[in-house]
């Protein structure tokens, strides 16, 4: 299966995964680190909403086409899961180790509830299942993605085949945000409010959101004016935020039309987005994200004795270690079971020998 990869999309997501590392280690540098910068990292957590938009775009624009065919569905789930849950298995391992070490140690380990545990492995702890965000804390919002993988092909059969007004396609994109927006009305507070009641509802609004994103993408592709159009309603939708809107309502439209606008320019040759360096950031994003929180919790617990006022240097020194993790954990742990899982489904599909996996059908 061959993958449709828009570079620069795949570069925003390896910048916005250091967005949520930059936001979880923001505390531990209030000792030297200027209010106005802690206050600017304290909003990574919106790096997630452009995560939904960008994977619903994504899949949409490389399944959405595909899954009405005969066994697409166990296709697309088997392929999804190769994705997410080996990566995500080995750091629950390594959060694991973490709580045995600190219960050998006499030391508490209550946010490792082995109770819970089964609930992480099955990628469905944020369903509704826990009040509280346990484990692997980025690991929320996969396990979101993981309900939004599985409602994927039903939303296929529901949609009509046949060419829709671009009005309505509009529309689509918009009222499931609106939804959002009432939504969180009720945790009073903003995107990043109440996780484990209103996560699932947020990935899931913005997940549908992006889908469509891809849609009119492929209508308005090379349509100068359409990017130019994208561009200005995102960034005065930004505005409007930066001078009191509602969070929640002003921000996943104002990503939603600025994701578009990228992939409308995304094309262009010689993208500045398009680099080899900033690209491969973003091919690695996904152990950034998934690796960074229990590193750093086994940084601190190795290196640190003030956890609000780690110097400098030990910071620079933790996000190299994220970096050099982030390398390591793509080449030795992601590619190599993605290729495993997907050998193994093709053979139990039929195939004989041993089928060669292409780099884009790991995507």
């Amino acid at each position: 299966m061959t993958r449709r990869e828009l570079r620069p999309l795949t570069s925003v997501r390896g910048l916005f995964a250091w967005a949520v590392v930059l936001y979880h280690i923001r505390l531990a540098c209030r000792g030297w680190l200027p209010a106005g910068v802690i206050a600017v990292l304290a909003k990574g957590y919106l790096a997630v909403d452009i995560f939904f938009l960008l994977s619903g775009f994504v899949i949409w624009l490389n399944y959405g086409a595909r899954l009405r065919g005969r066994g697409a569905t166990a296709d697309f789930l088997v392929r999804r899961l190769a994705r997410i849950w080996p990566l995500h298995a080995v750091m629950l391992a390594f959060g694991t180790a973490l709580a045995l070490l600190l219960l050998a140690t006499g030391r508490q380990a209550d946010r490792f509830p082995f109770a819970q545990l089964p609930l992480h492995v099955a990628m469905i702890q944020d369903w509704g299942w826990s009040d509280a965000l346990l484990w692997n804390d980025p690991a929320w919002s996969i396990s979101a993605e993981w309900a939004a993988y599985l409602l994927t092909p039903l939303a296929v059969l529901a949609l009509p085949t046949r060419r829709v007004p671009t009005s309505l396609l509009i529309a689509a994109a918009s009222l499931p945000l609106l939804g959002l927006y009432a939504l969180m009305t009720l945790a009073q507070g903003g995107l990043g409010s109440s996780i484990s009641q209103f996560g699932l509802w947020r990935c899931l609004a913005e997940f549908s959101c992006g889908a469509m994103l891809s849609t009119l993408w492929a209508r308005w592709r090379g349509a100068a004016r359409a990017e130019m159009g994208c561009w200005v309603v995102g960034l005065l939708t930004l505005a409007a935020w930066s001078m009191g809107a509602p969070e929640a309502l002003a921000l996943p439209f104002a990503f939603a039309a600025l994701l578009l606008a990228l992939a409308l320019g995304a094309e262009r040759p010689r993208h500045v987005l398009a680099g080899r360096a900033i690209h491969w950031l973003g091919e690695i994003s996904y152990a950034t994200y998934l690796s960074h929180f229990l590193l750093f919790f086994a940084f601190k617990l190795v290196l640190v004795r003030d956890a609000a006022n780690v110097p400098p240097a030990l910071i620079a020194a933790y996000l190299g270690l994220v970096l050099i993790m982030s390398a390591g954990l793509y080449r030795f742990v992601e590619r190599p079971a993605q290729r495993a899982i997907l050998r193994t489904w093709a053979r139990r599909r039929g195939h004989r020998g041993h089928p060669t996996v292409s780099r884009e059908a790991l995507g």
